[in-house]
């Protein structure tokens, strides 16, 4: 049994503190063998069961790799009393060796679900030397070759250059031994195991879980099992499964036990077939047979996007038993395909930027730079990728169960949840909705165009457009309109309210589109599209009436981004007692977020309220704190919101224009980034914050358009959440020279007025 630096989430290595054994010493079942650190604390490393040190591999204040093997423990029920035990196999290095075959598989990876060969380096028929190069694989942390621990013949080769494959994919069979002599063929992988009269029941790879259960078993060694014969049931965090026999046999060897978990890929058991089975065989079930089950939820949440995820974690910490339905990726638009993939492509974007002004601070390129958007989608995806296993871990951390699939309500009460070949009635005693929203595209002529891209399929698009429409001035349009131009493409933006970005005060809107015609960006506001058409040579051809004229805008694709709407399609809410917001936009709740069934709630987009990520989080938080006892509203006016144009704007709390709807007398206090030294040192002079005050002199609300105004605007939210007056902020101290400074400045120019302006 070998002794391994475990996995860690955010480490990749630990360092061995202390070693407890030697060589030949005796160990009990959870006897220690060493100790190691991390950055988060000390960890024992046991033996799981009692046996004798074959082999320490460590020393004592080195790093180890996680994976790395530390000690071998010879376990003691291996060992035969009168003669020397033979070497402990693995169960897969069993069934291996019984056929004269090694596999050389894809690892395991712990943040990749799958790696790609980016190299082969034998062909079939070719020998190989013990340890010789079979291929080169890449994944999110580096290159790594795969090598055949075994002298040779490549009987069989299931790679190629340039292919995505998942962990545990036998990429080669190497004929060992006897049949490294025989004739190549060039059987497939299941087929050459029959010819060797194994079949091995294996542990499924799953997407979230790196093992599974063993729940109950169904057989024993040396019994007769048909095609498609139960072997045994198996847990994991999406519920039950049962592993079946695809073939008719013997259970020649079993290696699993009810109770106990098994990795992914692990052999559970060894089926004789050929002559062993004088069974007929079964039948496979029918595709189109769909099992249904009925299951109960203490809480069950709809949704895995931020809204839903972070209200599982925190009904899970206090105690609640959640089961989360999701059916596509975990981690919701927002992981996906919104917040995080749009501003890793603007990271990219402004990186350019920033290298084609390098000479501004004093900085000579020898050569030209280019934007390559294929590279910049790639790293985005990573990105990606590792954010959402982080979800998945976050789950099994809290162990919340994930159950992939479609959920309908029948009725108050329950959820029907379809996805595969299975479907499941849920019994639920408290439901959270937060299946988010959608693309809402309007009514234009041509957005089947071929050369149309919604927001989804823009963040996916590898090829970087020459020029480009956007339909569409709002938050999205207008992150897009500058992560274009910034890349080089000709970007024209066309708006139908009279002004891009209406949800801000009037002048905040000027100010962006002044700076977005000086970057070139081509803005038609009270312009409305007609259509979309392609010409001969293959534009896009995109109409618009403004003041009462057509006309015409020729690009190489067209982006639709004019906003999202709640998600409710398909959830059967008609058959519930859920009230809807006027017009059907979103459901109703109220400020507990509670839906008008007194035990169902909905969160984030889906009801419409304001369709922010964080905000999402807070009222999935907010729910589960009044479904568990609590008393707790939601205030959207808290609410900070950040628009990553560039510059960036953010705002929180009321805006000049909702003072003077509301009636509310305010003062303002205002001040530019011309005079701030760190935004000089940046070269990022353009913008302002302000800030306003109340007749109490509390600070009700701010904006920010300039240089770090994301991070900037966490500072005004903070006095707008606890209601912080303008002295509060003035007898802070605020590091020098920094942005934030500007927020110093706007404070003292509401009583005493600002020093540096």
């Amino acid at each position: 049994m070998e002794i391994k630096v475990p996995d860690f989430y955010s480490e990749k290595s630990a360092k061995v503190t202390k070693i407890a054994v030697r060589p030949g010493d005796t160990v009990k079942a959870w006897g220690e063998i060493c100790t190691i650190e991390t950055g988060k604390g000390s960890q024992v490393l046991k033996s799981k069961k009692a046996g004798v040190v074959k082999s320490v591999s460590c020393e004592v204040g080195k790093d180890y790799a996680c994976g790395t093997v530390l000690a071998v423990v010879e376990e003691a029920d291996a060992r035969p009393a009168e003669k020397p035990a033979a070497p402990v196999e693995k169960p897969a290095e069993k069934a291996a060796a019984s056929a004269g075959l090694f596999e050389v598989k894809m690892p395991d990876f712990y943040e990749d679900k799958s790696a790609r060969v980016t190299k082969v380096a034998v062909k079939q028929g070719d020998s190989v030397k013990a340890w010789g190069e079979i291929c080169t694989i890449e994944t999110s942390k580096g290159s790594q070759v795969l090598k055949s621990k075994k002298a040779g013949v490549v009987k069989v080769l299931n790679c190629e250059a340039g292919k995505d494959y998942p962990n545990g994919t036998v990429l080669a069979q190497i004929a060992v031994g006897e049949t490294a002599a025989q004739p190549v063929t060039a059987e497939k992988p299941a087929e050459s195991t029959a010819a060797a009269e194994i079949y091995a029941v294996k542990m499924p790879e799953f997407y979230e879980d790196k093992s599974a259960k063993v729940t109950k078993v169904a057989v024993k060694q040396g019994d007769s099992v048909k095609a498609w014969g139960e072997i045994c049931t198996i847990e994991t965090s999406k519920g039950s499964q049962v592993l079946k026999s695809k073939k008719a046999g013997v259970v020649k060897t079993l290696h699993c036990e009810a109770g106990k978990d098994y990795p992914n890929g692990t052999v559970l058991a060894e089926i004789a077939v050929g002559s062993a089975a004088a069974q007929p065989a079964a039948e496979a079930p029918s595709a189109g047979t769909v099992k249904e089950n009925s299951a109960e939820a203490d809480l069950l949440i709809l949704g895995g996007g931020t809204g839903g995820y972070m209200a599982a974690i925190a009904a899970a910490r206090k105690g609640r038993k959640v089961t989360i339905v999701e059916k596509n990726r975990l981690g919701g638009t927002c992981l996906n395909v919104g917040c995080i993939p749009t501003k890793a492509l603007i990271a990219s974007a402004l990186t350019y930027q920033k290298v084609l002004q390098a000479e501004t601070f004093g900085v000579k390129l020898h050569g030209t730079a280019e934007a390559d958007m294929g590279a910049m989608i790639e790293r985005k995806d990573k990105i990606v990728d590792t954010l959402v296993n982080g979800v998945g871990y976050l789950m099994r951390k809290n162990q919340i169960t994930v159950v992939k699939g479609s959920a309908s309500f029948l009725d108050d009460t329950h959820v029907l949840v379809s996805g595969g070949q299975e479907k499941t009635t849920y019994t639920f005693k408290d439901c959270i909705i937060a299946t988010g929203s959608v693309v809402s595209n309007p009514p234009v002529q041509g957005l089947d165009n071929e050369l149309v891209l919604d927001s989804t399929k823009a963040l996916a698009d590898k090829e970087l457009p020459k020029s480009i429409v956007i339909v569409g001035g709002g938050v999205i349009g207008m992150e897009f309109a500058f992560l274009y131009r910034n890349l080089g493409a000709e970007v024209t933006v066309i708006e139908f309210l009279p002004r891009l970005l209406a949800v801000l005060d009037p002048d905040l809107s000027e100010k962006i589109e002044e700076i977005a015609r000086e970057r070139g960006i081509q803005v038609e506001t009270g312009a409305g599209v007609k259509a979309i058409q392609t010409t001969v040579d293959g534009k896009a051809l995109t109409s618009f009436e403004k003041e009462g004229k057509l006309q015409y805008a020729v690009s190489d694709k067209v982006l639709v981004a004019t906003g999202r709407k709640p998600n409710l399609e398909g959830l059967g809410l008609e058959k519930t007692g859920i009230a809807l917001n006027e017009r059907g936009r979103g459901i109703k709740v109220d400020d507990h977020m509670k839906t008008s069934v007194d035990h169902i709630y909905a969160v984030g987009d889906v009801n419409n309220r304001i369709q922010l990520a964080h905000a999402a989080s807070e009222e999935g938080i907010i729910a589960v704190e009044n479904m568990t006892g609590g008393e707790r509203t939601f205030d959207v006016t808290m609410v900070p919101s950040v628009i990553f144009t560039e510059p960036e704007i953010a705002t929180v709390g009321l805006n000049r224009t909702q003072c003077q709807e509301k009636g509310i007398a305010f003062r303002e206090g205002v001040f530019h980034y011309r005079a701030n030294g760190k935004a000089l040192t940046m070269n990022e002079t353009e913008g302002f914050v302000r800030l306003l005050k109340d007749e109490h002199d509390v600070i009700i609300g701010g904006a920010v358009i300039g240089a770090d105004a994301s991070n900037l605007i966490a500072v005004i939210a903070e006095a707008v959440a606890n209601h912080l007056k303008d002295t509060d902020l003035d007898r802070t101290i605020f590091a020098h020279p920094t942005t934030a400074e500007v927020v110093h400045e706007a404070a003292l120019d509401l009583s005493i007025g600002a020093f540096n302006e």
